[in-house]
């Protein structure tokens, strides 16, 4: 039987997919781990362990210990947040995965997922329909440690048999978390300031395209993959995944269809240098093919279950 850890369960993808987890199998085979001593409360349906995962004997001893089958490996510090903490980035982006990657070397968890991202591409790659296999070279803290983590955990599979799995996430949009430091988060942001003050500063400028996915097809792309047979998993690197593209324009303009009075302005920060060296769109091929993927949320449908959901009040 199953027994899954969420390492990062308080971020933005983690208590969404430990709900999915927990629903697919049941809510005592799926612990959610965070590095706060309180369990967020869109998780308290379920077991929850205070864990560091920079603290390698602890996470060691709880996995042994517990006898834990499955890891998702999701703390990070994202990109924008990681420019300015460069070091600690590298750090708790890197350390992590190799206490992870051990413990199943030695025979300890049968499968792991860990994250990779948009950000592994840089400024030399192509940036429409990005391909699978493709120059690389990330501009950001970030992206450096999401390529070498891939490198790492395609080494490990190779090596020594490590069941790794790893998708690279386009940006990610949510109703149930606030934004947590990522370049892309103007495209939540937007939606909480649109219903509070029907205005919003975009830290990037109008025209910049970049490939974004409802958080609900990312979770559903996550299960599906950790489920699907090894010998369809051709990829142990990380799978290019797509879910719709569109610019800061683009997505006022469509917000504006339900909220009319709407206004956007843009103010460019830092953060456009990074968008600028990632991908408009993504080639996602591979991740149709070997495992039958297939995205379920456009850019309509997205707009109008964000502006349904979102709670401006969480922003005070």
């Amino acid at each position: 039987m199953k027994k899954i850890l969420v390492i990062g369960a308080g971020g933005q993808i983690g208590s969404e997919l430990v709900l999915a987890l927990r629903n697919k199998y049941s809510a005592e085979q799926v612990i959610a781990s965070d590095v706060k001593e309180e369990c967020p409360e869109i998780i308290k349906n379920g077991p929850y362990k205070q864990l560091d995962i920079l603290n390698r004997d602890a996470v060691r001893e709880y996995v042994i210990t517990n006898e834990i089958t499955d890891v998702y490996l999701l703390a990070a510090l994202l990109s924008a947040t990681a420019e300015k903490h460069p070091d600690f980035a590298w750090k708790l982006n890197m350390e992590g995965l190799f206490t992870i990657l051990d413990l199943a070397k030695e025979g300890y968890l049968k499968q792991i997922f860990w994250p990779s991202s948009i950000a592994v591409f840089g400024p030399t790659t192509p940036n429409v329909n990005t391909p699978q296999y493709t120059v690389m070279e990330p501009s950001t803290v970030y992206g450096i440690s999401k390529q070498a983590g891939e490198r790492w955990c395609e080494y490990y599979n190779k090596k020594f048999n490590v069941d790794v799995r790893s998708i690279r996430y386009p940006g990610l949009i949510s109703y149930t978390s606030l934004p947590g430091g990522g370049t892309t988060d103007y495209a939540v942001d937007i939606f909480y300031k649109a219903k509070k003050d029907a205005k919003y500063d975009c830290f990037l400028s109008e025209n910049t395209e970049l490939p974004m996915m409802y958080m609900a097809d990312a979770i559903r792309a996550t299960v599906e993959l950790m489920q699907a047979p090894a010998e369809n998993i051709s990829i142990r690197s990380a799978y290019n995944l797509s879910g719709c593209s569109f610019t800061p324009a683009e997505l006022a303009e469509n917000i504006q269809k339900h909220v009319p009075n709407f206004t956007i302005t843009y103010s460019p920060d830092f953060r456009q240098q990074i968008a600028d060296s990632w991908p408009k769109s993504i080639d996602d091929s591979y991740a149709r093919n070997d495992w039958g993927w297939k995205e379920e949320f456009g850019t309509d449908k997205m707009v109008e279950i964000m502006l349904e959901n979102v709670n401006p009040a969480l922003l005070d």
